[in-house]
């Protein structure tokens, strides 16, 4: 049975799952970085760990309900999710950068390559002339370049974006997981107000 006592901080609670969120992100980022590195510019990876993404914000989603006592009003259930989304992103992103800076420095590099090589075959099946191909090539790179290895004003673009998407992938999650109390009266006095 669902009760609506809150004990727990619910803070730290997002914090912590956003942190456990993170880590089997970085480690799917590893595996298939050292397995297959190919695989990482590929819309099969976005899509494979898009749907994982999902599925485990789903499932930290419900853990952070039940947390709060089995029921949370939208307002109640959104800072939550966004911290937890936020401290998610914030890990794999600085670890990225760090992994690209000083752990792996050809990963850069290497993405940059599989990106285009990706992006021209896809051009190329579409038939589109040299020319145009030559100018899309180009601002592809200097947009990959930005994205591989970023200056710091290019970090913090990118990282205020990302947040405002996750923002919004909040604000649905917030909307999906609210459950009201049907009985928000039953435990002030310990007793159950009766129906009808």
């Amino acid at each position: 049975m669902e009760t609506t006592a809150t004990t727990v901080n619910l803070k730290q609670e997002a914090l912590k799952n956003g942190a456990i969120l993170g880590a089997i992100n970085i480690v799917i980022f590893l595996v298939t970085w050292y397995a297959m590195p190919s695989l990482m510019s590929s819309y099969w990876y976005l899509a494979i760990t898009l749907v994982i993404g999902v599925l485990l914000a789903v499932f930290f989603c419900i853990d952070l309900r039940k947390k709060a006592g089995g029921y949370w009003s939208f307002s109640q259930a959104l800072w939550p999710i966004v911290g937890m989304f936020l401290m998610n992103f914030t890990l794999v992103f600085v670890f990225t950068i760090v992994f690209g800076k000083f752990i792996d420095p050809t990963y850069p590099i290497k993405m940059k390559e599989y990106a285009m090589e990706g992006q021209a075959k896809m051009m190329e099946s579409f038939g589109m002339d040299e020319t145009v191909l030559q100018e899309t090539m180009a601002k592809t790179e200097e947009r990959l370049d930005s994205q591989f290895n970023p200056t710091f004003g290019d970090a913090v673009f990118g990282y205020g974006m990302a947040a405002i998407f996750y923002f919004i992938g909040a604000l649905i999650f917030a909307a999906i997981f609210k459950k009201n109390n049907p009985n928000p009266w039953g435990n002030q006095t310990g007793e159950s107000v009766p129906e009808g």
